[in-house]
């Protein structure tokens, strides 16, 4: 609902309002509206290789999972750039970061901030009805935009704006705010888990991953033997990277710990079954050729999404979470405000949303038009320009590395990990299957089959018999960027 004016009759001040749902009075909100609640769960660096849901039996994850078998879980789900604060204006907003202009990270020096007249998706949903709240991880700027009714909870002003708290601790701050009335809500809820934290430093826990408090109220930890994680084809498998993978999974399982309880929270207070949860991450793992690339392990993604109503689980789901209703498009965390907007029923006017709902996919499997996706890396720390485009459909992605001069940069979690140092000291010069020096310095142009070739190792950008295709997917890249008033467009005619 969208409020334009008030006006005085009599003793009675009345907003006039436009939506698409009908209007009716504050008092009568709270009674009447029956729209779902809407909880997002954005974690930090989770990729798709640790999650039970999604085929790992090793990492323990039974709440997440349990979300699978009472929703669906999406094969196909992108993030647009594998970067915190880039990745988390697109989810609340629609946009691609480099329309909404969040370039790179908001902290400390780095300072990007989106454009004063972006409208986020809890100012829309505030304008329409809904109470919001958010708690963990905010890492957006500016405050105007990205506006939450209520901020449960804050961390320290360097750290940031992240909670220092378990996240069951979190879940606990969030049942005041989920009990409160009524009225419909919208709970962003931000872990810190499984976050990197810097190797360097000695904090209170030996674990350097996700939250760096000494203790985790409410949690039971659950410890990993590096000999027991599966190691994914993108890094290489030595005790290095075995180590601090046992360490990643721990964190993962003290964020499903949150999870589970966040779902106890909503189901004591009756509101589980009308309430529209999304699991997702905002990038894929903290390892070197992962996080800030746009190859796959960066941007592909978990997302699990229990919609409202009855739930039905598919036949075996129960005992096995990957049996569970799965779906095959392609989307993007673009489509996600759209998405939940759908679900609300409000209308996206006045905003200028790019992506698209897939609630049609969610009700009916709908199989059309989700067939390829975008994505828009500029910047991660400021230090670290290096700007890349891409797209990828089913069977192939191109990479416009368009400041291919440059070496490629390193974030300082990413540079400082053991597993890299381990690599340095060792001098090994091929990272699991890629040559350093093609990891370090990349082509204007990289191709990739797919389905032949899921490592991304072997470009065929420049083979002759796939240079029809890369024009195909060259032209749909900028009319993509057309599209999306990409400022890098002028870069195919100045670079």
């Amino acid at each position: 609902m969208r409020c334009i004016r008030t006006v005085t009759l009599g003793a009675m001040t009345v907003a006039l309002c436009t939506a698409n749902f009908a209007v009716q009075s504050a008092q009568d909100t709270s009674k009447m509206d029956s729209r779902p609640n809407i909880v997002m769960i954005v974690a930090d660096d989770h990729g798709l290789d640790a999650i039970g849901a999604y085929g790992n039996q090793v990492v323990q994850t039974p709440n997440i999972d349990a979300l699978a078998k009472d929703g669906s879980r999406f094969e196909n789900a992108f993030a647009t750039v594998s970067s915190c604060s880039p990745s988390r204006s697109v989810i609340l907003t629609g946009q691609q970061n480099h329309t909404n202009g969040m370039y790179g990270l908001e902290h400390k020096q780095h300072h990007f901030r989106s454009f004063d007249d972006v409208k986020s998706l809890p100012v829309m949903l505030g304008e329409n009805g809904y109470r919001t709240g958010r708690i963990g991880k905010y890492h957006l700027g500016p405050e105007d935009v990205y506006k939450f009714d209520q901020v449960l909870s804050k961390g320290a002003a360097n750290d940031m704006q992240s909670i220092a708290r378990s996240p069951v601790e979190m879940a606990d701050k969030s049942a005041g705010f989920i009990g409160e009335s009524q009225q419909p809500f919208f709970l962003y809820f931000a872990s810190d888990d499984p976050h990197r934290g810097h190797p360097f430093e000695t904090y209170p826990q030996p674990n350097t991953f996700g939250n760096r408090q000494q203790g985790y109220p409410g949690i039971t930890e659950v410890v990993y033997q590096p000999e027991d994680v599966l190691v994914p084809p993108y890094l290489p498998d030595t005790p290095a990277a075995r180590k601090e993978l046992a360490q990643y999974y721990q964190s993962i399982s003290r964020l499903d710990q949150g999870i589970g309880k966040l779902v106890q929270v909503l189901k004591a207070q009756g509101k589980y079954q009308n309430t529209l949860i999304l699991y997702l991450s905002d990038n894929g793992i903290a390892f070197p050729g992962a996080k800030t690339t746009l190859y796959d392990a960066g941007i592909h993604l978990p997302l699990i999404v229990k919609a409202p109503g009855v739930i039905q689980p598919s036949e075996g789901c129960a005992q096995d979470a990957q049996l569970c209703t799965s779906h095959e498009q392609m989307v993007s965390w673009v489509d996600l405000t759209p998405t939940i907007l759908d679900y609300a029923n409000v209308s996206r006017s006045g905003a200028e949303i790019q992506g698209k709902s897939f609630k049609p996919v969610i009700e009916s499997d709908q199989k059309s038009g989700w067939d390829q996706v975008f994505a828009s890396h500029t910047m991660h720390e400021v230090m670290m320009y290096y700007p890349m485009r891409m797209v990828r459909t089913k069977d192939y992605k191109l990479i416009w590395n368009i400041a291919n001069g440059l070496s490629y940069p390193f974030a300082a979690d990413l540079q400082q990990s053991l597993i890299w140092q381990d690599v340095l000291r060792r001098g090994i010069t091929q990272y699991a299957g890629r040559q350093i020096e093609d990891f370090l310095h990349r082509p204007e142009f990289e191709l990739f089959d797919m389905k032949n070739d899921p490592q991304e190792l072997h470009n065929l950008a420049y083979l002759a018999q796939f240079h029809e295709l890369r024009a195909q997917l060259t032209l749909q890249l900028k009319t993509f960027e057309q599209n999306t008033d990409d400022p890098w467009l002028s870069k195919w005619q100045y670079e």
